[in-house]
């Protein structure tokens, strides 16, 4: 059965006031891109919102959580100063990291903002190394590790999975599966679309979202974090979406010859 949408009006407003806020923020990111007053790459969140929004809005303000250089929704999400980021991307001293980082290195510790990299899989085992410190903490506190489908296909992924397993450490992986790694499909480099079969072998926990319920989602989230405040071990989600404009750049890229426009059109319809 479908999980219903909360009846709590405040938290309703709030989800839809931050997937808006995210989409506008890209939006005018992508405007002022061409100008080349941006001084370093953007990967755009635009379409995939709803996972940092829906996974994010069930965590505790002391929870962590670490992100991909696709990272603009999940900084946004989790509290990061919306100011401190647009410096950051102008290569400003009053950045998030102080200018010399850009879009793809955005950190925020006060706000539990682990940080990201533009090394694909490399902040997994970090947040698994961070997670390991928390269990030792003992204060309940969790982390959630965001990364895209082709950070699964990394050695540095199944490690993770394996270590976050064998020690019952409270980490939420999350994988938002847009179905292409830049510009090479699933299909050319999976020999199985199985994810969370292949995760489970590792004695995690799975769930699999396939049409972008933020409510849905967000529910699903905040039992997984049950489970790991508890101290039963590992989650992974994963989470279908559609990643509407080019691997990096403002523009979209459907014209490129790699993807078909009619791809986005039910994930447009839904949004």
């Amino acid at each position: 059965m479908k999980p219903e949408p909360p009846t709590d009006d405040e938290t309703i407003e709030t989800v839809y006031r931050l997937l808006r806020l995210i989409r506008r923020s890209e939006e005018e990111i992508a405007r002022l891109y061409p100008s080349d007053k941006i001084k370093s790459p953007i990967h755009l969140s635009i379409g995939q919102e709803f996972v940092s929004v829906g996974v994010i809005g069930a965590l505790d303000e002391a929870d962590v959580v670490s992100a991909t250089y696709r990272g603009h929704a999940a900084y946004i999400a989790k509290g990061g100063d919306l100011g401190k980021m647009m410096a950051e991307l102008y290569g400003k001293a009053g950045g998030c990291a102080g200018g010399k980082a850009g879009s793809m290195h955005l950190v925020d510790m006060e706000q539990g903002i682990l940080g990201t990299s533009a090394v694909v899989a490399t902040t997994i085992p970090v947040a698994v190394g961070y997670a390991l410190a928390l269990k030792r903490e003992g204060r309940g506190r969790i982390v959630v590790s965001f990364f895209g489908d082709g950070a699964t296909e990394e050695g540095a992924f199944a490690e993770s999975l394996n270590f976050a397993a064998l020690h019952d450490l409270p980490i939420l992986f999350v994988c938002e599966n847009n179905g292409y790694a830049i510009h090479s499909p699933i299909e050319d480099r999976w020999a199985s679309p199985a994810l969370c079969a292949r995760v489970e072998t590792y004695g995690i926990r799975t769930h699999r979202f396939t049409e972008g319920d933020v409510f849905a989602l967000r529910s699903a989230t905040e039992k997984a974090c049950q489970s790991l405040r508890a101290g039963d071990g590992p989650v992974f989600i994963e989470c279908l979406a559609c990643r509407w404009r080019e691997h990096v750049g403002p523009e979209d890229d459907f014209d490129a010859g790699y993807r078909d426009r009619a791809e986005m059109e039910p994930w447009l319809a839904n949004d």
